[in-house]
């Protein structure tokens, strides 16, 4: 009897807001997938990043970058579209906090999609998910930056992306399954390409074990490479994700990843468009997809070259130094900011000042004091003023 592969499809961020959310309220299932319902049909299992929980609550939790939600009837869009499960490590599910999480973990549960990287503790949040079939186990393990994934009551949190935890995890999920599927929801977004710290931590996965890791959150998408015979995939962009203002942009483009598992893992690439002028998600046409192959090409190249790789960085920290310049000055806003860049504004900081915030943060004995510290003055902090955040209150990072 020749064995058939295990059809698994994987997709990036699924964020059901906009006109995507209308259409979804209307029942217009079929617009918001249009051709590319077709590569939705015929998987054993697919696995989507829920982007943002499904709820009514108004309860915004005290953050830094905006609150994403989407209406509850839109779990019709996951169920339509044939998802069988949430991965939920991500820095957005716990924007409207553990009553969010609980509509959406409910909401989910009806309607037998299973969900993976969240849980009521740091064990059950690590807890995988595995899928069986054709006699074969499949560990799927979710892990994400630790941006904002925990609830600020302490309820609920995701599974945090940690070098020493996920060896635990990886390792004890290679032992008792056939394989093990890890996606990771990290980066910085907006940068087609892993930082050198990345590509290193992705690749130490596979070493312990993972048979292919897979990447979102950046809301471009990257490349790939094979890595020891095991793929591994630095970022799959945005699969539905309609943000007002954002028109044929790395934001609309994006690609699904369609894992053949038997004994070896084989994968397909498909491309996709989302969220321009018409919403929903669509197939690309022939001359977008000849520009998408060239350009997923470039990627693997920089990825595969190390001394390119560093460069890339380097230029893209050259780029984003003037944003993260004006976060640790003592005067901040968009206004300060912007006189700032200009030159009409001073920089208050010192060379010795920033000597000591370089040390501090890199030093992970002083870093894990600031982040104690940090983290129990917001914890006072939010006690002592439980008012909802308003858009006054949030910097855009998304």
């Amino acid at each position: 009897m020749i064995e058939t592969g295990i059809k698994i499809l994987i997709t990036g961020d699924f964020c059901p807001i906009g006109r995507v959310e209308e259409l979804a309220l209307s029942g217009k299932f079929e617009v918001v997938y249009n051709d590319f319902k077709d590569v939705l049909t015929g998987n054993d299992l697919i696995i989507t990043d829920l982007e943002c929980p499904l709820t009514f609550s108004s309860e915004k939790r005290k953050k830094i970058g905006p609150h994403q939600k989407a209406h509850p009837d839109c779990i019709r869009l996951l169920k339509h579209a044939g998802i069988g499960l949430a991965a939920m490590a991500n820095n957005h599910i716990m924007d409207y906090g553990s009553r969010g999480v609980i509509d959406t973990l409910e909401l989910c549960k009806a309607n037998n999609i299973a969900t993976v990287g969240i849980g009521r503790s740091v064990r059950e949040s690590a807890e995988p998910f595995v899928f069986r079939k054709n006699g074969r186990s499949i560990a799927i393990l979710n892990f994400a930056d630790e941006e904002f994934i925990t609830s600020p009551d302490d309820w609920y949190r995701c599974n945090p992306l940690d070098a020493v935890r996920a060896y635990y995890q990886i390792t004890r999920a290679r032992q008792v399954n056939d394989k093990v599927i890890v996606i990771v929801h990290a980066g910085n977004e907006f940068y087609e390409l892993p930082s050198p710290r990345t590509r290193n931590l992705y690749r130490y996965m596979i070493d312990l074990g993972a048979d292919c890791v897979i990447a979102h959150h950046t809301h471009a998408f990257s490349g790939y490479e094979i890595y020891n015979s095991k793929p591994v995939f630095y970022g799959l962009g945005n699969f539905i994700y309609d943000w007002p203002g954002r028109k044929n942009t790395g934001w609309n483009q994006g690609y699904v990843i369609k894992l053949t598992i038997s004994e070896n893992i084989d994968f397909e690439i498909i491309p996709l468009k989302q969220g321009n002028e018409t919403p929903g998600v669509f197939k690309l046409n022939k001359t977008e997809s000849e520009e998408f192959e060239a350009r997923i090409s470039q990627l693997n190249e920089i990825i595969a070259d190390k001394t390119r790789l560093e460069d890339q960085f380097n230029n893209y920290l050259a780029s984003v130094s003037p944003m993260y310049d004006a976060f640790i000055e003592p005067y901040f806003g968009r206004f300060i900011s912007s006189l700032r860049k200009r030159k009409l504004f001073p920089k208050f900081m010192s060379k010795r000042k920033r000597l000591l915030l370089l040390n501090i943060i890199r030093c992970e004995s002083h870093r894990e004091v600031v982040l104690g510290m940090l983290e129990n003055d917001l914890s006072r902090y939010i006690k002592s003023d439980p008012a909802p955040v308003t858009d006054n209150d949030r910097v855009d990072i998304h």
